[in-house]
């Protein structure tokens, strides 16, 4: 098992940055791929990143590329989400998760964090 808790959500204005971490306790964390996903009210979750277990191999979705960069600490058993030049479409609850798997699909990831709300104004 393993146990995600984010942080770092908030309220920002368009334009703005805001970093958002995940925790992770339990099973070896450095086993994991560690990918972020965002839902916004009355879409489906979205793929936003992903980061490989030792690699540090990254990927994301189009809708971020430039301005969201993924990054581990396996040291610390973290992994954040930088987010720069944030747009109110970025507004969503931000969900870290852990896989066993190299995948951006969030069927395939075995644990999830509580999420965390990131509201941005314009």
């Amino acid at each position: 098992q393993v146990h995600l808790v984010e942080s770092g959500g908030g309220l920002v204005q368009a334009g703005g940055s805001l970093r958002l971490s995940c925790a992770a306790s339990g099973r070896t964390f450095s086993n994991y791929a560690m990918g972020w996903f965002r839902q916004a009210p009355g879409k489906e979750r979205e793929f936003v990143a992903r980061i490989t277990a030792t690699t540090g191999n990254t990927d994301y979705a189009d809708f971020v590329k430039g301005r969201f960069t993924i990054s581990r600490d396996n040291a610390k058993n973290t992994v954040a989400l930088q987010r720069n030049s944030l747009k109110p479409e970025d507004t969503a609850v931000y969900y870290c998760a852990a896989s066993s798997l190299v995948t951006m699909r969030a069927a395939l990831y075995d644990y999830w964090g509580q999420g965390t709300q990131v509201t941005v104004s314009s």
